[in-house]
C-alpha cells in the first residue's frame, strides 16, 4: 500500500540528528524519483549564517505547494508546515548514543554522494548540537502529538532502529 502511495507523494522526514534521515532521504529520492530538499541547505545561507528566518518560511512553503518532494530536515518550529501538506511523516528517532556516534563517524567521514548543506557548513561538532540531540524527543513530543491530532489522516512512522528501517525499505522496495 505505501509502494502505491509514495510514488506520488509528498514525504517529511525529520528526528534526530545522526539519526540517517539525509541518508535514507537520499536513497528514497533516487528510488521514487521525487525531488530531495534539504531544509539544512536552505536554512543557511552560507559558512553556517541562518537565512532570514521569513524567507527560510517562504522558501518552505514554496516548495510543499508542489505535488511531490521530500524533505528532509528539522526545524521544529515550522515542523506544520510541512507536516500540514505531507502524505507520509516519517519521524527517525534513533538512540541517542547511535546518533552521536554517527554524528562523530560524520565529522571524519562525510558521504560526498549527497550535497545536504548550504555552501561552507562542513561537518562541525558544537556543544548546542550536542544539547539539542540529546533533548530532541521531549522537546518534539507534545508537537507532534498536536499535528497528529490535527492532521490524522497522513501515516506517521517512527523509525526506532536499523530493524524498524529495514521493514520500511522493505515495505516501500527500496535496496
Amino acid at each position: 500500500m505505501l509502494k502505491f502511495m509514495v510514488s506520488r507523494s509528498r514525504i517529511m522526514i525529520f528526528g534526530r540528528p545522526g539519526s540517517g534521515k539525509s541518508t535514507f532521504a537520499f536513497a528514497l529520492s533516487k528510488a521514487l524519483k521525487l525531488p530531495l530538499h534539504h531544509l539544512d541547505k536552505h536554512f543557511y545561507v552560507a559558512n553556517w549564517i541562518e537565512r532570514n528566518y521569513s524567507e527560510f518560511l517562504e522558501i518552505q512553503k514554496s516548495i510543499v505547494a508542489n505535488s511531490s518532494w521530500i524533505i528532509d530536515g528539522n526545524s521544529t518550529k515550522s515542523l506544520e508546515i510541512r507536516y500540514s501538506k505531507a502524505d507520509l511523516i516519517l519521524y527517525f528517532n534513533y538512540p541517542r548514543w547511535i546518533c552521536y556516534w554517527r554524528i562523530l563517524k560524520r565529522y571524519f567521514y562525510k558521504n560526498s554522494k549527497f550535497d545536504d548543506r548550504a555552501e561552507g557548513c562542513h561537518e562541525r561538532i558544537t556543544w548546542s548540537l550536542l544539547c539539542y540531540m540529546w533533548s530532541f524527543e521531549t522537546r518534539v513530543a507534545n508537537k507532534i502529538q498536536k499535528l497528529r491530532t490535527k492532521y490524522p489522516k497522513p501515516p506517521f512512522i517512527e523509525i526506532k532502529n536499523d530493524i524498524d528501517l529495514s521493514q520500511l525499505k522493505k515495505e516501500l522496495t527500496i535496496p
